[in-house]
């Protein structure tokens, strides 16, 4: 804890009550917060003692109102290496997108959730990810919440919607397991929406962002008075979803003893508030989602057996990206899409260099990394396609490797676009998609024809032009 106690963070905020909630939540995750109320005295504080100790910033959007995006871009100016966040009440994808053109790390919307400003904190710190490009990006697209919307081919990834689709019919308690970042929430979301319970309440929460003795009062409830602070009654998560559905993330970080009250509550189908004489019956589809395989923790005594077995009875395992290489082009073309449709952005295609760099990669971060890599790279992009160019840090953590090329190869398809971003002729790409058509049907010209929706007689002309004579 002693590297995380050094850090020092400099809050950009006129109100004090906001500004004592956030000194207050980040020194959880033990940061000391400078607060400054104005823009001015900020660009200051950058060349004094301890603005050189500075590891991030927060600035309020209301501080320095229009001129925001302005102040972040001096900020930056001066500090380039210095992670900026914004606060703001504005839910516009626009101001997103020039909040980080001028230079903002990420974009929080208030009010904020505690949990939300924690981890945008150690998402913007953090020594693994490698440098600005794979920062996570907190920008919200509007996804239909159906099983259609869960993009990819791969077996493994299929097999797994198959199995959450046939679940979401159903009522019993189903556990998502599965790396960060491979689609965990909106396979959930899909599920409710498909479910009996679709217009029951349906809440989500983390549990790995709650402190645990207020976790406690968030799922279970307390009295009036039953502990220090206990000013008012409380209802919590699962009495308030009776009927419905609770969704609990990261259950892997769950103490060992609220463990044992969730198993108590599953046994009985009731709920007992702190402080309360009595409890209440509820009647609570409760999935639970995993970074981690819940056995191993079993084995390891850090997980209860008997709650794994109440809720596991079924088990979805969604696969990480580097396990379904051959999807990271739909996932591409997909996400360019949705980003496209964004206020201030507009649709990209993308070239053959620049879809050789993404499959190279492994991705640590997986779909969700993906998505925040290319919503930055178009931001940034000048042209009418994402190049290799719009990827330096990701071309200098693959290098020259070899297998680059063989990657790609292994799934190529039609090159749409020249190295520097401009479309190929449209007789360049029609004669590609003849060959491909002809290789991957073997040469049999009726059934080529009949697949790319042109005659026979056409197709042979067509063929002969290109000097291929010895199709079947």
């Amino acid at each position: 804890m002693a590297e995380a106690e050094q850090r020092l963070l400099m809050l950009i905020d006129d109100e004090p009550a906001q500004s004592r909630l956030i000194t207050a939540l980040a020194a959880r995750e033990g940061w000391r917060t400078l607060v400054v109320d104005e823009g001015e005295k900020a660009i200051a504080t950058l060349g004094t003692r301890q603005g050189m100790q500075l590891s991030a910033i927060i600035l309020d959007q209301w501080v320095p109102g229009d001129r925001a995006c302005e102040l972040i871009a001096e900020l930056k100016e001066r500090r380039p290496a210095l992670p900026i966040l914004m606060l703001t009440t504005s839910t516009s994808p626009l101001l997103a997108v020039e909040a980080m053109r001028a230079g903002a790390t990420d974009y929080l919307v208030k009010p904020v959730a505690p949990e939300r400003l924690m981890q945008a904190l150690r998402n913007a710190t953090t020594r693994e990810a490698p440098k600005d490009e794979l920062t996570p990006l907190t920008e919200k697209m509007d996804a239909k919440l159906d099983f259609d919307a869960m993009v990819g081919t791969a077996p493994p990834f299929r097999d797994a919607l198959a199995k959450a689709a046939k679940a979401a019919r159903g009522h019993g308690h189903v556990l998502i397991e599965g790396e960060s970042g491979t689609g965990k929430e909106m396979l959930v979301r899909a599920m409710h929406a498909a479910s009996p319970r679709a217009k029951a309440p349906f809440r989500l929460v983390n549990t790995g962002g709650v402190p645990s003795s207020s976790l406690e009062s968030l799922l279970f409830g307390h009295e009036k008075g039953a502990f220090a602070g206990a000013f008012d009654r409380q209802v919590g998560a699962l009495q308030n979803c009776d009927g419905g559905t609770l969704v609990l993330d990261e259950i892997d970080r769950l103490s060992l003893d609220l463990q044992d009250r969730l198993i108590e509550a599953m046994k009985n189908n009731s709920v007992r508030p702190i402080g309360a004489k009595h409890s209440f019956k509820v009647d609570v589809r409760i999935i639970t989602a995993s970074n981690l395989p819940l056995q191993d923790l079993v084995a390891g005594g850090h997980f209860r057996e008997e709650l794994y077995k109440l809720i596991s009875r079924t088990t979805i395992t969604l696969p990480p990206l580097r396990e379904r290489n051959g999807d990271i082009g739909a996932l591409t073309r997909h996400f360019l899409a949705r980003i496209g449709d964004q206020p201030g952005l507009r649709q990209l295609g993308i070239t053959d260099s620049a879809m050789k760099i993404l499959s190279a990669f492994d991705w640590p971060g997986n779909v969700r990394q993906l998505q925040a890599v290319l919503f930055r790279a178009a931001v940034f992009c000048d042209g009418d396609a994402l190049t290799a160019a719009d990827f330096p840090q990701l071309s200098e953590i693959i290098g020259e490797l070899e297998e680059v090329e063989q990657v790609v190869t292994e799934g190529a398809g039609v090159m749409l676009y020249t190295p520097d971003g401009n479309l190929r002729p449209l007789e360049e790409i029609e004669a590609d998609v003849i060959r491909l058509a002809i290789g991957h049907y073997r040469g049999r010209v009726t059934e080529v024809a009949r697949r790319l929706g042109i005659g026979r007689s056409t197709l042979y002309r067509k063929l002969s032009d290109l000097g291929i004579d010895n199709a079947a």
